[in-house]
C-alpha cells in the first residue's frame, strides 16, 4: 500500500484537475488506519468513488453532487468489458495494452455520460491488434449512434430460434430443530438468441399482477419481487401493462432477474447423528431425502458435513455415490450424481478425534447442500407465450427449460 502509481487516466470534463488523485492513497490508508474505509472519499470539493479489483484501484472523481449509484455501476462495467478484452484485469493487462484501453475509455463515456458499455458491441470496432487500430472504419457503427444499441443490424441466421432458461435458486436456512428460519428464491431469465434481423420480442409469464390488470386471475400465479431487467427491455411498457417487450442482443444474455419471497419446503431434507465413543473415535450419521415429486431427479448433490478440525482416519459407508475426507476445509462430501424424489440415502462416517474434548470450542458450522434439478420450478414460474415479431416475417421456434438449483442452502445441525 505504500507504493501506489496512477497507471492510466482520462479526464472526460476537465473540471478536475488530474493531480487530484495524488490526495486518495493517502485518504484510504488514514481510514484503513483508523478502520472507517468509506467507498466515497473527499478532499476539498472533490471526492473520490472507488472500488478494488485485483491489485487495481478503479478511481472515479467528481466536484458536482453525482448520482453515486451510477458512477458505481459505471465503474463496474468497466472491470467487466476490460475483463472481456484481457481475459484477467491487473496491473500488467493495463501495462500492456495501453492503447486499447484509451479507445475503450473514449467509447465507454463521453463527456462524464456513460455511452456504449456492451462488450459485444465494443468488440466489433475496437480489436486487441494495434494495426487494426491504426485502420479504423471510417463509417460509425450503427450501434453507436442506434438507439438500439446492444444489437448490430445485418445479422442472419439460417435457422432462427431463441432458447429460454428459466433458473431458480433456493436460499434456505434450517435450525438445528428442523424449523424452516428463511427460505426465498432467486430466478433468472436467460437468452440464447439465433435470430435475424432485428426481432421484436415479447414473453409472457404468469405473473400475478399481470392476471390481475387483466382480471383473468385463473390458474397458478407467482408474485415476483425486486424485478431487474436488462437494458433491452421497455421499462415503460411492463410499468403500465406488465409486458415484457423488447429488442434482444444477440447471442446470450440475461434478459431479467426475480425475487419470490415464500415459505419454501426443503426439497432434500437433511437428518444427522453424531456419536462419539471413548474420547477417540467419532461417528456421523447423515440420512438425505428427496422431498421433490417422484418424476423428478435431482443432479450432482453433494452434502457438506462439518467435521472437527483434528479428525483423522476417515471411514465411510455409502448406500448411494461416494463420500470423501476433506481435511483443508474440515468436511465430509458425500456426492450423489443422480438422487430420484422420494428416496432416501444414507452416508455414515468414523473418524479419530484424539482432542474431542476440545470440539466444543469450534462452533457448529452448518451442512451445506448443493443441487440441480433439470425440468423442474418450485416456484411454479410458466413462460406462458413467447412471440416473435420480424419484419420479414419468418417463422422462428422457441424452446424453453426450467432449471431449480441451490442458493445459499443451509441445515444447522446438533454437532
Amino acid at each position: 500500500m505504500s507504493f501506489f502509481t496512477v497507471l492510466i487516466c482520462r479526464n472526460y470534463k476537465g473540471d478536475v484537475d488530474m493531480a487530484e488523485i495524488d490526495h486518495f492513497l493517502p485518504l484510504l490508508m488514514t481510514q484503513e488506519e483508523e478502520g472507517l474505509t468509506s467507498p466515497i472519499m473527499s478532499h476539498g470539493n472533490v471526492h473520490f468513488l472507488w472500488i478494488k479489483h485485483t491489485n487495481l484501484y478503479l478511481v472515479a472523481t467528481t466536484n458536482k453532487n453525482s448520482n453515486a449509484s451510477l458512477v458505481y455501476a459505471f465503474l463496474y462495467k468497466v472491470v467487466e468489458v476490460f475483463t472481456e478484452y484481457f481475459t484477467e484485469l491487473e496491473e500488467e493487462s493495463i501495462q500492456d495494452n495501453f492503447v486499447v484501453v484509451y479507445e475503450l475509455l473514449d467509447e465507454l463515456m463521453d463527456f462524464g455520460f456513460p455511452q456504449t458499455t456492451d462488450s459485444k458491441i465494443l468488440q466489433e470496432y475496437i480489436t486487441q491488434e494495434g494495426t487494426k487500430l491504426e485502420v479504423a472504419k471510417t463509417k460509425v457503427p450503427t450501434t453507436v449512434t442506434n438507439a438500439v444499441s446492444w444489437r448490430s443490424e445485418g445479422i442472419k441466421y439460417k435457422k432462427n430460434e431463441v432458447f429460454i432458461d428459466v433458473i431458480e435458486s433456493i436460499n434456505l436456512l434450517v435450525n438445528a430443530n428442523g424449523s424452516v428460519m428463511s427460505s426465498d428464491i432467486v430466478g433468472t431469465v436467460k437468452l440464447k438468441t439465433m435470430l435475424s434481423g432485428m426481432p421484436e420480442l415479447r414473453l409472457g409469464l404468469n405473473d400475478r399482477a399481470l392476471f390481475a390488470l387483466t382480471g383473468r386471475d385463473k390458474g397458478k400465479t407467482v408474485t415476483m419481487e425486486d424485478v431487474k431487467f436488462h437494458q433491452c427491455v421497455r421499462l415503460s411498457r411492463f410499468e403500465s401493462d406488465r409486458t415484457i417487450s423488447f429488442i434482444p442482443p444477440d447471442g446470450e444474455s440475461e434478459l431479467m432477474s426475480y425475487r419470490i419471497n415464500t415459505h419454501v419446503k426443503p426439497l432434500i431434507w437433511i437428518e444427522s447423528v453424531i456419536e462419539k465413543f471413548s474420547h477417540s473415535r467419532v461417528e456421523i450419521m447423515v440420512k438425505a431425502k428427496g422431498q421433490f415429486k417422484k418424476q423428478s431427479v435431482a443432479n450432482n448433490v453433494e452434502v457438506r458435513v462439518p467435521v472437527p478440525s483434528d479428525a483423522d482416519s476417515p471411514k465411510f459407508k455409502t448406500s448411494m455415490g461416494h463420500a470423501k475426507y476433506v481435511p483443508e476445509k474440515n468436511l465430509a462430501v458425500w456426492t450423489i450424481k443422480s438422487f430420484p424424489g422420494g428416496k432416501e440415502f444414507l452416508m455414515r462416517a468414523s473418524f479419530g478425534l484424539p482432542s474431542v474434548e476440545n470440539d466444543e470450542m469450534e462452533g457448529k458450522p452448518p451442512i451445506t447442500v448443493n443441487f440441480e434439478i433439470p425440468y423442474f420450478t418450485v416456484s411454479g414460474i410458466q413462460v406462458r407465450y413467447m412471440k416473435i415479431i420480424e419484419k420479414s416475417g419468418y417463422q422462428a421456434l422457441p424452446w424453453v427449460r426450467y432449471i431449480t438449483q441451490s442458493g445459499d442452502y443451509q441445515l444447522r445441525s446438533n454437532f
